[in-house]
C-alpha cells in the first residue's frame, strides 16, 4: 500500500505539471486546486512511512491541511464554471472557516478535541493511525457535507437554468461531484485499509484537465472572428442605444443572478464591438482577465459567443 500512495502522489504531481502546460487559460482555484491534491497525495504517503506516532500526526495533519482547503478549491471552481460570481467577502470567510477548520485538526496529539486519543499500528507493514474520535470531529464531516451540499446547488442551478453549453459542462461537473461523493461515502461504511479519496481525487484531475482544455479549443474556435457574419449582426443593432441594448440583454438573466460591475464594463463594450485587446486596453486588465469574465457572462447569459449575443438582442 505504501507502493500504492507513493503512485497516487507521483501522479498528483504529473497532472498538476499536465495542467501548467496544457492549459493556457489558467483559474487560479483549479491550480490551487491540484496543489491542495498533492498535498492529500504527500500526506497519506508520509503516513504509510511513519514509524512514530509524532511524524503520523505531522503527515495526518498535513493530508488535512490539503483536505481541508481542497473542498473550498472545488467548490469555487465549480461555482465559476457554473457563471456565478463570488465576491472577495466570502471567499475571505471561506478561508477563514478552512483555517479555523484546520487548526482544530491540527490538536491532534496536544488536546482531545478533534481525537481523544491515537496510536500507531501496522497493517500488511503499512503505517496507520489508530484513532478515537472527540467531541469536534462532527465539525469536520459537517464541513464537507455542507462543500458538497454546495455545488449540488450550484450545479442543478446551471443545469436548469443554463441552456447549451453551459449545460453540458454542469453535467461534467456534476460527474466529478458524484465521484467524490460517492467514494467519501463508502469509506466511512467499508473502512478500506487504503484511502480510495486519494484516487478519486486524481480522477477528479483528469476530469478537470480534460475539461479544461476542451473548454479552451472550444473557446479558441469559437474567438475566430467570422466577419461577415459578426460585422452583419453587430451592424444590425448599431442604430440602438446602448440603454437599449443592455435592457433587452439583461432580461435573459434569470434566477435572482445579477452582474458583476467589471461584467457589466466587459458587457458594455462587447455590446459595443469592442474587440478583447481593446477591452483589456481600456479596462487596464489583461487578455485572460477578459476572457475569463467574459466566459461567466457569457454562462449566465446561455450564450456562448458574441454571435449568439447579438442574436438574442436581435431575436428580443
Amino acid at each position: 500500500m505504501t507502493v500504492g500512495y507513493g503512485i497516487t502522489f507521483g501522479l498528483s504531481i504529473i497532472l498538476l505539471a499536465l495542467y501548467r502546460f496544457l492549459v493556457k487559460d489558467k483559474e487560479f482555484w483549479l491550480g490551487l486546486l491540484f496543489v491542495c491534491i498533492s498535498v492529500v497525495n504527500l500526506g497519506y504517503f508520509m503516513l504509510s512511512l511513519a514509524k512514530s506516532v509524532e511524524f503520523a500526526i505531522i503527515a495526518n495533519d498535513i493530508a488535512y491541511l490539503g483536505s481541508v482547503f481542497l473542498s473550498t478549491c472545488m467548490f469555487l471552481t465549480i461555482v465559476k464554471l457554473c457563471g456565478f460570481t463570488v465576491r472577495k467577502r466570502t471567499i475571505i470567510i471561506l478561508l477563514s472557516l478552512g483555517a479555523v477548520m484546520f487548526l482544530i485538526v491540527a490538536t491532534s496529539g496536544i488536546l482531545p478535541w478533534y481525537y481523544k486519543s491515537v496510536s500507531l499500528e501496522r497493517v500488511n507493514g503499512v503505517a496507520k493511525l489508530k484513532k478515537e474520535y472527540g467531541v469536534l470531529h462532527p465539525l469536520y464531516l459537517a464541513y464537507l457535507v455542507v462543500y458538497f451540499l454546495a455545488m449540488i446547488c450550484a450545479i442543478l442551478h446551471s443545469l436548469i437554468k443554463k441552456k447549451g453549453n453551459a449545460q453540458k459542462v454542469a453535467g461534467f461537473l456534476a460527474f466529478i461531484v458524484f465521484i467524490n461523493i460517492a467514494v467519501w461515502f463508502a469509506e466511512r461504511f467499508v473502512k478500506p485499509n487504503f484511502e480510495f479519496l486519494s484516487v478519486s481525487y486524481l480522477v477528479s484531475e483528469m476530469l478537470f484537465v480534460f475539461l479544461y482544455w476542451t473548454m479552451q479549443d472550444y473557446i479558441h474556435c469559437t474567438n475566430v472572428p467570422n466577419l461577415s457574419a459578426q460585422e452583419g449582426l453587430s451592424g444590425a443593432i448599431t442604430n440602438m442605444s446602448m440603454e437599449e441594448k443592455l435592457n433587452k440583454v439583461l432580461t435573459f438573466i434569470g434566477g435572482g443572478e445579477t452582474l458583476a460591475v467589471r461584467e457589466r464594463e466587459i458587457l458594455e463594450l462587447i455590446l459595443g464591438n469592442v474587440k478583447r485587446k481593446e477591452i483589456a486596453n481600456k479596462l487596464s486588465i489583461s487578455e485572460n482577465t477578459v476572457k475569463t469574465y467574459t466566459r461567466t457572462l457569457y454562462a449566465k447569459l446561455g450564450v456562448n459567443s458574441r454571435n449568439e449575443l447579438y442574436e438574442l438582442i436581435i431575436k428580443k
